[in-house]
């Protein structure tokens, strides 16, 4: 992974939490500006760049049902929180001059495209960024599901998760002061440990699709540029 400009296109997911900066609900636009820089900055390398972005800093699906809301309703208001977090990003995006499409599961075509395999593949071959909002558009998906559908959906070469670590642990480090950092696992090693990287379904279609998983953070400024460089701390899920 030392090679600048080894992956074509690739996926970065993007965690809604990861959105808040150092608010506690909602959109950071400092932390949003920040994290399209170093988004458009592996765009302008010549790679081609699709996202998928969660919604958990506005609305988590699960939670909601946990508070007693039927899982399929709150799923769906979890998506459409992604729509909303999908649209912060292209702004920041095209303000850096990134050209942006977000293309959502759940048709809205007032403010999106509706997502069509064909034509976000010929957005990303014109150079242009690609956000994919609403998850897979189904109840019981998790967006981390949903990026690696798309990455499959896509062919990526990779698919980045940011996250608010650099990496994958054997605990959570923010808890756990003495958590290992692994520098690499198999996708069966993720399983089998039951690491909380991902969900399983998400770890399982990767694998089937022989797609990596790169795990990383994202709230240090160039964490991207790095991690797409092969230097830097992260975490490579692969076949092993």
């Amino acid at each position: 992974m030392a090679e600048k400009n080894k992956f074509r296109r690739i996926l970065v997911k993007v965690s809604g939490e990861s959105l808040m900066g150092p608010t506690p609900y909602g959109i950071d636009s400092g932390t949003v500006n920040r994290i399209a820089n170093d988004i458009s900055q592996i765009h302008n390398s010549g790679i081609q760049v699709s996202m998928v972005v969660g919604g958990g800093n506005i609305f988590r699906g699960v939670s909601g049902a946990a508070a007693g809301m039927e899982r399929a309703s709150a799923d769906y208001i979890g998506m459409l929180a992604t729509v909303m977090n999908a649209l912060a990003i292209q702004h920041a995006l095209e303000e850096v001059g990134v050209s942006t499409r977000v293309l959502s599961a759940i048709p809205m075509e007032t403010v999106c495209e509706p997502y069509i395999r064909r034509r976000a593949i010929r957005h990303m071959e014109k150079s242009r960024l690609v956000i994919f909002a609403a998850g897979t558009g189904n109840p019981y998906f998790t967006t981390d599901t949903a990026a690696a559908l798309r990455a499959a959906e896509m062919g990526c070469d990779a698919l980045f998760k940011a996250t608010r670590v650099d990496g994958v642990y054997s605990a959570d480090p923010e808890d756990n002061p003495d958590a290992e950092r692994y520098t690499s696992l198999s996708y069966l090693d993720v399983l089998s440990k039951d690491l909380k990287v991902m969900d399983a379904s998400a770890i399982s279609l990767a694998r089937e699709n022989n797609i990596p998983i790169v795990v990383f953070s994202i709230l240090e400024s160039g964490g991207l540029t790095r991690a797409v460089s092969g230097e830097g701390a992260f975490t490579i899920i692969s076949e092993g």
